[in-house]
């Protein structure tokens, strides 16, 4: 294979991009486990003792990923995500607006490998979530797994990520006063692993073993475009489609769930028909359910 590499007089400003992906490609995939050689590093150094400290407070904080989180303005509307938004480029595109007064769950579709359109759209302001919703606090759930991991938890949470057990959606969409957001992406983890049909044995066995899915991806690299861990640049477009009502039944029936989910896939199949032409999806693709 012919490595591409990438030209040397590359304007800053997309070098600039480049770096703020590689930071959240690297927060992604390691930043978990260096958050977790440091507690262990410092538990068994001469500072043992804020090790300890610690452990308290992740004792005392323990419910915080299930009730709405900790989320940081001021860190999701760091400089580094207009540039990692500028660099597909990101796009957040409202079709009606919403009651602040209301809570809603968000649908995401698809998972894909890294969301980098959901983190981009509902974990910064770099897409401009809070001007065009204003009133509504959007929370991206994630596996609960990543919110026992020390100093990780606290960092994710700050750009709105929280658990997605079932009591912190509960929580979420049960405020009174209204104005949250849950962001599902909808299959989970193991909904990245159909990506090309027909070569998913492998990775299947990987998940097996490990609990959760590990994909096996490629794509371009820092200093050359033929192979690598960062993502292409492409454009993603995130369309936020109108609100389905759902009237709240305590015991709902089989027939009941059933009802709302073919309302829900022939919503979802509503908007991705409406809006593929505009975003460069050929007009004979069409959105497979199945």
């Amino acid at each position: 294979m012919r490595l591409q590499f990438a030209p040397l007089n590359v304007p800053l400003r997309r070098r600039l991009q480049t770096a703020a992906v590689l930071q959240w490609v690297f927060s992604f995939l390691a930043l978990a486990q260096c958050c977790l050689a440091a507690f262990v590093l410092l538990a068994l150094s001469d500072w043992w003792l804020l090790a300890l400290l610690y452990a308290g407070w992740l004792w005392l904080d323990g419910d915080t990923p299930t009730s709405g989180g900790r989320r940081s303005q001021w860190v999701r509307s760091w400089l580094v995500w207009d540039y990692f938004r500028d660099y597909f480029p990101l796009k957040l595109v409202k079709t009606v607006d919403l009651d602040p007064k209301k809570n809603y769950i968000f649908g995401l579709h698809p998972h894909g490998v890294l969301v980098a359109g959901a983190f981009g759209s509902f974990c910064t302001e770099s897409s401009g979530f809070s001007a065009q919703f204003p009133g509504l606090r959007p929370h991206l759930l994630m596996l609960p797994f990543w919110f026992r991991v020390p100093f990780f938890r606290d960092y994710i949470m700050c750009g709105g990520l929280v658990s997605s057990c079932k009591s912190s959606l509960s929580y979420l969409v049960s405020r009174p006063e209204g104005g949250n957001v849950a962001v599902v992406a909808v299959g989970g983890a193991s909904e990245a692993l159909d990506a090309r049909p027909g070569a998913l044995t492998l990775q299947n066995r990987l998940q097996s073993i490990m609990g959760v899915s590990v994909p096996l991806f490629h794509a371009r690299g820092v200093f050359q475009y033929s192979f690598g861990l960062m993502p292409y640049r492409r454009t993603v477009s995130t369309v936020v489609g109108r609100p389905i009502p759902v009237t709240q039944t305590p015991s709902p029936s089989s027939e009941d769930i059933q009802r709302l989910h073919s309302v829900y896939l022939q919503s979802l199949t509503e908007l991705f028909e409406d809006n593929k032409h505009k975003y460069g999806v050929q007009d004979h693709r069409h959105l497979d359910l199945m």
